[in-house]
């Protein structure tokens, strides 16, 4: 049942086409999603996206910017509910799966965070450039902990691999190459491998 913009109130139509979008996304990659097919299942007319978005490229930043949010949510959430009895090798873990079953869940999502016409590498949105930081700060702070000796340059490189390690898990997920149950002893191995 198609519904008019009237039906939304001030503020809620740009938060409707974004959850319309995400919600073609489901069945549509993003690099085929089109603002006219977004307006179809929002119920407005097809220029209603060019108000809030301009083009394309926009409404694709956006998905991304919210779609990091969500993942920081999820590392955020892992975090707090660590135990405080947990090694720091489990914690890093804990992280690991907690990025592994974002992208497991949501790998619609996923990709477009990640896809670099769309978050172009160096040049991160303003919105996305904080979101990226708080990520890297996590996975840094749970790097630290494992190796709180090394120099602040071995850290940087460390933090880079662990980051590897998870996405590229992650990826392997969302390929169907291997399931998230098996990402969970994979990050064990390189993390904690005394728990083995």
């Amino acid at each position: 049942m198609s519904r008019s913009g009237d039906a939304y109130h001030h503020g809620s139509l740009k938060p409707a086409l974004e959850d319309a979008a995400f919600e073609l996304l489901r069945t549509t990659g993003h690099t085929d999603l089109s603002l006219r097919e977004i307006a179809r299942t929002a119920g407005v007319s097809h220029n209603a996206p060019y108000h809030h978005f301009g083009d394309r490229t926009a409404l694709l930043k956006r998905l991304s910017e919210r779609s990091m949010s969500e993942l920081l949510d999820a590392l955020l959430a892992a975090q707090a509910s660590a135990d405080p009895e947990q090694s720091a090798r489990a914690h890093l873990v804990a992280l690991g799966t907690a990025y592994v079953r974002y992208a497991a869940e949501y790998p619609e999502r996923f990709r477009v965070i990640y896809d670099p016409a769309v978050c172009v590498p160096g040049a991160p949105s303003a919105e996305m450039a904080p979101l990226i930081s708080a990520v890297e700060k996590i996975l840094m702070h749970a790097t630290k902990a494992i190796s709180p000796s090394v120099s602040d340059t071995t850290l940087v490189a460390l933090t880079t691999g662990v980051w590897g390690a998870v996405h590229g898990l992650a990826e392997l997920v969302i390929a169907g190459h291997i399931t998230p149950k098996q990402a969970e002893p994979a990050l064990v191995a390189l993390f904690d491998p005394s728990r083995i």
